[in-house]
């Protein structure tokens, strides 16, 4: 008897998991639009991929990977096998099960942006597959992962390098959009509570965390100098410093210049300051990439936990350092913001192929507007007139979101001419100190577009 009632509950969840979003989701969330609830589950299932990564770079489970025929030495098609047993199996496997496990996120996502495009209401079929048939769309996911396993080596790590160099630099970009929009929205709900009363604690409070951003931007400026640079070398490293030094507080200054301010009441030392810190750590996670291991410091070997290492051993390749940890939280807020809500910025709604239309959750239909069904509230369809977002759009950037992971996590690193060790090459460094410079052009260009474009509005 009780082996049928399991049954029985298992089947109540077969309709969940082909059918829509809120289903999924509304015995552990509060109500809310269609919309947001399938947003938060394939950022759920980005999520747990990124998961699945992380512990391929576990201690310990090299060993087990080892273990899968052919993944590291001798595989069908393999250019490992050619070079006599000479491959560290030991750095490479983690490294290569990333590039697996984000391929097939990649490719998961990538396949639905190129099915989604034009979709322009829940009224086309092609919705029903992006809202609905979770466990299908989870077992093609695992599917697709599984199978990337199976890819011969031959070129594939180092063409995926440059795929994934590319597609994190695109990354960047967007999460700099999404950093201004964020820095936007908290200046102006705090200056709307200056507003309405007690406007002294809220100003305080505002200028409290400008000055708490510039202040760490100032410590890095400072540690940069000290630990990345030496007085008789690291000239690109002082370089990058010193140009992203006088681009940011160029930005700085600009953002309250009277005529900047009169065109775009918007902008403020709020969101410079968190502006110059990004591009801090921009530079740092550039800096740490340098193959010149003399200007590019172990935050081991900063401390002093390895300073009795031998020479070229202090260097081996570590997964979990502190520029990927920082990396890896700015993509969770990155995707977890972009799933749960829409700009209040029609320009940056434009940009990601939104609508103005508020997408938080607690915005969500009132409780007369819901649908019942198996007891439960369920959100109604919230885009039978249109879509609040790009579907395709949505997709695409969570592509580009399992590339960043996919460089993040192995620190931008690849194997050596003899797959003995990772190392970190030049072009790791230039995407991303060039990604820096052109943050802050685009933050530059927001100030000063209504001035240059004087028929357009910027409202």
């Amino acid at each position: 008897m009780g082996a049928v009632l399991g049954l029985c509950s298992m089947a109540s969840w077969i309709p969940c998991l082909c059918g829509s979003a809120p289903c999924l989701l509304c015995r552990c969330c509060p109500s809310g639009n269609n919309s947001t609830m399938t947003r938060l589950i394939y950022a759920c299932f980005l999520l747990l991929g990124v998961a699945v990564a992380c512990i391929m770079l576990m201690p310990g489970m090299e060993g087990q990977l080892k273990k899968i025929p052919g993944f590291c030495e001798g595989g069908i098609g393999s250019s490992l096998s050619a070079l006599d047993g000479k491959v560290n199996c030991d750095v490479l496997v983690g490294y290569k099960a990333v590039y697996r496990v984000c391929f097939g996120m990649a490719m998961f996502f990538l396949l639905f942006s190129l099915l989604m495009i034009k979709v322009k209401s829940s009224q086309d079929p092609r919705a029903a597959l992006h809202n609905g048939f979770w466990f299908f769309k989870f077992v093609a996911a695992l599917g697709i992962t599984v199978g990337s396993f199976f890819i011969s080596e031959g070129p594939f790590a180092t063409v995926w390098f440059y795929i994934g160099m590319a597609g994190a630099f695109c990354f960047i970009l967007i999460q700099l959009v999404l950093l201004i929009d964020f820095a936007h929205s908290w200046n102006e709900s705090w200056v709307e509570k200056m507003e309405e009363g007690n406007s002294r604690c809220w100003y305080a409070a505002l200028l409290s965390v400008t000055a708490l951003n510039y202040l760490l931007s100032l410590v890095s400026l400072v540690l940069f100098y000290v630990y990345y640079t030496h007085s008789d070398g690291c000239t690109e490293n002082k370089v990058f410093i010193s140009i992203n030094l006088l681009l940011c507080v160029t930005a700085s200054v600009m953002s309250v210049l009277p005529q900047i301010q009169e065109s775009q009441p918007r902008s403020g030392l709020l969101q410079s300051s968190l502006v110059t810190l990004y591009t801090m750590y921009l530079t740092w996670s550039a800096m740490t990439n340098e193959p010149d291991r003399d200007c590019n410091p172990s935050l081991l070997g900063i401390i002093g936990l390895n300073s009795t290492s031998p020479k070229g051993q202090d260097h081996v390749v570590t997964w979990w350092d502190a520029q990927g940890i920082v990396g890896l939280i700015l993509f969770l807020m990155c995707v977890l913001y972009s799933s749960i809500r829409n700009s209040s910025n029609a320009q940056v709604n434009k940009l990601t192929l939104t609508t103005d239309e508020s997408a938080l959750i607690e915005d969500g239909p009132q409780t007369d507007s819901f649908e019942e069904g198996s007891g439960h509230n369920r959100a109604v369809d919230n885009e039978k007139d249109g879509v609040t977002y790009s579907y395709s759009f949505f997709h695409f950037m969570l592509f580009l979101a399992s590339l960043y992971i996919m460089m993040t996590l192995t620190n931008w690193y690849s194997p050596d001419s003899k797959y003995e060790t990772m190392t970190s090459r030049w072009p790791s460094v230039w995407v991303k100190i060039s990604s820096s410079w052109i943050c802050i052009g685009l933050y530059v260009w927001t100030l000063v577009a209504p001035l240059v474009l004087v028929n357009r509005d910027f409202d």
